[in-house]
């Protein structure tokens, strides 16, 4: 999964339903019709609490060969207030056949649909009573959905080539209502019990074990399912198809199994062995119990997003499943482990302890992402997880310090907005605050804290305060500390601080200010956090600790120091500006002694010194004086983010008509590592760290022309080649080797046809990659074709192979015309304001610097309806991207020539003499 993110940052930055665009609630003048004209009895867009589902009876009949499906829902209702209308969600199928289930017998409701809200209204002629249990039976059909949510087809081609048809599901966030009626929200738990028939050659699994299986009439079979815990809809699960298994127990007593097609089975050997690793460390470390006797994990032969925590069937895209030994590289196993992390740690939070609402989603996405962190430091210690932390939090500033960001904690109404909050906010974003509370509160509080919020609210649904309050408790200090009062600064505002630090002898001035990307500053005005400031000084290695609660504080250090760095090893989410000499004793230190400072803290001063040239309070010469260092830097962190900051300067280059300063760039960088490069082995040799950094320098550096790495690259392609693919090469050094492959017709032609036969996905993605960025034009438009039509390259990789054309220099134009002539199908294929949609626009977008691209970019998105996109945050993200990219390129293009033409002159000097 990590192959792609590590290609775009080479090749450029990443800032980091067909369901319409729906009013909010309140905005309708007039009361709602439904479909027959008469008026729908609810006006919002949520629920009404009149009435709750305690329990579900689900049967599902699925067709593989007519694509469609029928079934029957029964759900047994508490009614809080006296009513005559049942209101819950259905959305794009036909229900028929609705009873009320009363203990005086049963009746039927009258129906109406109200589609813009995804709503029907059971309509009882008797009122139902308060404080009564009641039971709905509802009957319905549709068709198996055509794109990568609801209950939806998914298709491969089996080894002898025939095509083989299963149907899997993905609810979350509002689509359990497109598989079948409910009440389609978060707060909504229930219990389900589910029946689904299949033909004797499939096999079904859902979120509980099979109890029975029922013989039918006509051959058919019916699977009975145990009875799950009490969950919210977008949990549910369940998959009909030919998979086969391999199983093993937990310590715990937990069966754990992997499914996957026949011809992928023999890879699931290392998820098998992690998931059994990591469910059992996490029934420990929190110290509840997994409560189900099963959990699976299903890889999908199509799948939009990466994986899907449904309790006790997690759903995986193949490439975040399926490992081969052989042929899967260092990132590969990296990225595996860290998804199971991520699914495992949902099953607690986000199943167990569930967010109320959707604007509280980060409670699960980012307590899920920090816990792949936490999880693999201890279990998989050789991953060095640690060291790739840091890109999180840079990717979520990237996003955070544009003024259309939004707050961690934001609301939401419509499905559309529901969808955007998966986005580097919520997730990324929400990782690193928990991060820096983690080590403000020191690990130990922070556990005992966490443990507390999951057992209180077990099978419960929280808001972000009930966290708070279970981390604040006296039990582990003796004076209570107001964590609510700190951590709403990071959760209900938006954007992250910059702290300016200037020092005087002992004396040290702070002031804090938002960090914008912007020159538009009474927006960065009204701004105030309490920020846990960590930092250590020349004179003493131990971490300092000050809570900046007000704009502007002093404090004074114990004696007067060289230097101080501040956010250590950059456990904070802030960024720090060192006023007057402060750059300048930090960039000699650099050049003089760098390890005296840690890897993180070398990452973050690259970051913050780049970032800060773009709001003017640091000159870029001063940046890239710092970057000089890196010709001595060796750890993957400080190296990924100095070329994460450098890159970017030649990319915004390559999509203007500035040969020649793009080449000075290029060959500035390529200088500054070229120790480094020469210094790596064509071989699989070394730590995890060192693995991903060969495969990153070694794809550079061939990306770059630069020649020893050509040659060598070119070598081993042809020696490849004239094996018809069967001499193997290297892993982690096979993106290079296919990057030069690629850039002939032949080159490219032969690795298509091994990309076609291939059954490994992480050298499938490889190839994919490989081939996005050739220089051949027809090869890319023909790729994108493709992978639309979804024949011979699946669609859910449009987007990636979209986005990796965007980024060569000789594809963007071809990405943005095919992101323009294909939108209609894109959202409808991906979904309106999906975190696929979102990506597609900004990354497509983001390398843009000219007013006639801004003008091109604003006429197309402006030419959207609400209905097809107009509103979505990325396109104002975009805006604010390429304006910012402009104001960059004004003001800094005449300095780094400047700079870039002296240090071309000081080298000639030092030649002549």
């Amino acid at each position: 999964m990590l192959a792609v993110p590590v290609l775009l940052l080479l090749l450029g930055p990443f800032p980091l339903s067909s369901a319409a665009q729906l009013p909010n609630p309140g905005q309708a003048e007039e009361a709602l019709l439904a479909t027959n004209g008469q008026p729908f009895p609810w006006d919002s867009m949520r629920l009404p609490k009149t009435v709750s589902p305690s329990h579900y009876d689900l049967s599902l009949h699925p067709n593989l060969t007519t694509l469609d499906f029928t079934g029957v829902v029964r759900i047994q209702l508490d009614v809080h207030e006296d009513t005559s209308a049942i209101v819950l969600h259905a959305k794009q199928m036909q229900v028929s056949k609705v009873w009320l289930l009363a203990p005086e017998g049963a009746r039927p409701l009258r129906v109406l649909e109200y589609p813009r809200f995804h709503q029907l209204a059971l309509l009882s002629n008797s009122v139902l009573t308060k404080g009564r249990r009641y039971e709905v039976q509802l009957e319905f059909a549709a068709n198996l959905s055509d794109s990568f949510h609801g209950f939806y087809k998914s298709s491969y081609h089996s080894s002898r080539g025939e095509v083989r048809v299963l149907a899997s599901t993905q609810f979350e966030a509002t689509f359990a209502r497109a598989a079948f009626p409910c009440f389609d929200e978060p707060a909504f738990k229930a219990n389900f019990t589910i029946q689904i028939i299949r033909e004797p050659r499939h096999i079904a699994i859902s979120n509980m074990p099979t109890v029975k299986t029922v013989a039918l009439p006509g051959g058919l079979l019916e699977d009975h399912f145990d009875t799950t815990v009490k969950m919210s809809t977008y949990l549910v699960a369940y998959i009909v198809s030919d998979f086969l298994s391999v199983s093993k127990t937990t310590q715990h007593g937990v069966k754990i199994s992997v499914y996957a097609v026949a011809e992928k089975i023999d890879q699931t050997a290392f998820a098998l062995d992690a998931a059994v690793k990591l469910l059992d460390f996490y029934d420990d470390y929190f110290d509840i119990p997994y409560p189900l006797p099963k959990q699976d994990l299903a890889a999908i032969p199509d799948f939009q997003s990466g994986a899907m925590e449904n309790w006790g069937l997690t759903t995986y895209r193949e490439t975040a499943l399926l490992f081969d030994p052989d042929k899967s590289s260092a990132s590969d196993k990296l990225g595996i482990t860290k998804v199971i992390a991520h699914e495992l740690a949902h099953q607690w939070f986000g199943n167990l302890v569930t967010m109320e609402w959707w604007n509280d989603l980060w409670l699960n996405e980012g307590f899920a992402k920090f816990m792949e962190y936490i999880s693999l430091d201890i279990t998989y210690p050789e991953l060095q997880v640690a060291d790739f932390f840091l890109e999180k939090c840079f990717a979520a500033m990237e996003v955070d310090s544009l003024s259309s960001s939004h707050p961690v904690s934001t609301d939401v109404e419509n499905p559309t907005q529901i969808q955007e909050m998966f986005d580097s906010v919520s997730y990324d974003k929400g990782a690193c605050i928990l991060n820096m509370l983690r080590d403000f509160l020191t690990p130990k509080a922070f556990e005992i804290g966490i443990i507390r919020y999951l057992k209180r609210y077990s099978y419960q649904n929280t808001v972000s305060s009930h966290l708070w309050e279970s981390l604040t408790d006296k039990w582990y200090s003796g004076d209570e500390l107001d964590v609510r009062a700190i951590m709403d600064t990071w959760t209900l505002q938006e954007g992250f601080p910059l702290v300016t630090v200037e020092i005087r002898g002992r004396e040290v001035r702070l002031s804090q200010e938002r960090y914008l990307k912007t020159d538009d500053h009474s927006l960065t005005e009204g701004f105030l956090w309490q920020i846990p400031l960590t930092y250590m000084t020349s004179a003493s290695k131990t971490t300092h600790r000050f809570l900046l609660k007000t704009k502007t504080d002093v404090l004074h250090l114990p004696e007067e120091a060289d230097w101080v760095k501040f956010n250590v090893d950059m456990s904070g989410y802030y960024m720090v500006h060192y006023a007057g000499d402060g750059w300048n004793s930090l960039i000699h230190l650099l050049q003089h002694n760098h390890t005296a400072l840690s890897s993180n803290d070398r990452a973050s001063l690259i970051h913050d010194v780049f970032q800060l040239v773009s709001t003017g309070k640091v000159r870029l010469d001063t940046a890239l004086e710092l970057s000089l260092y890196l010709s001595r830097e060796t750890e993957i962190m400080a190296v990924t983010q100095g070329f994460g900051e450098l890159v970017p300067l030649y990319k915004l280059m390559e999509k203007r008509d500035m040969a020649a300063l793009e080449t000075q760039m290029k060959d500035y960088i390529v200088g500054l590592f070229r120790v480094l490069i020469d210094r790596q082995e064509w071989t699989d040799s070394g730590s995890v760290s060192e693995r991903v950094l060969r495969g990153y320098l070694l794809l550079f550096s061939c990306v770059r022309n630069y020649a020893p790495c050509v040659a060598k690259a070119s070598r081993l392609f042809h020696s490849w080649r004239d094996s018809d693919g069967s001499v193997s090469l290297p892993v982690d050094i096979t993106m290079a080797v296919f990057v030069i492959g690629a850039r002939t017709p032949e080159g490219w032609d032969f690795l298509f046809e091994q990309y076609r036969r291939s059954l490994q996905m992480s050298v499938k993605s490889r190839m994919k990659s490989a081939m996005s960025v050739s220089p051949l034009q027809d090869k890319l438009r023909w790729m994108m074709e493709q992978s639309l039509h979804g024949e011979l390259m699946k669609t859910q990789d449009l987007p990636g192979v979209v986005i990796l054309v965007s980024k060569n220099p000789r594809g963007y134009k071809l990405a943005w015309d095919f992101l323009r002539a294909n939108w209609p199908t894109l959202i409808k294929k991906f979904d309106l304001g999906s975190s696929t949609i979102s990506h597609l626009v900004t990354e497509v977008t983001n390398q843009y610097s000219t007013r006639e691209m801004l003008d091109e970019v604003r006429s197309f998105f402006g030419s959207l309806t609400e209905e097809s996109g107009s509103e979505m945050r990325c396109i104002r993200q975009t805006y604010e991207t390429i304006e910012e990219n402009i104001r960059w390129m004004d003001t800094n293009r005449p300095l780094l020539q400047a700079w870039l033409d002296k240090r071309s002159r000081r080298a000639a000097t030092r030649e002549d003499l």
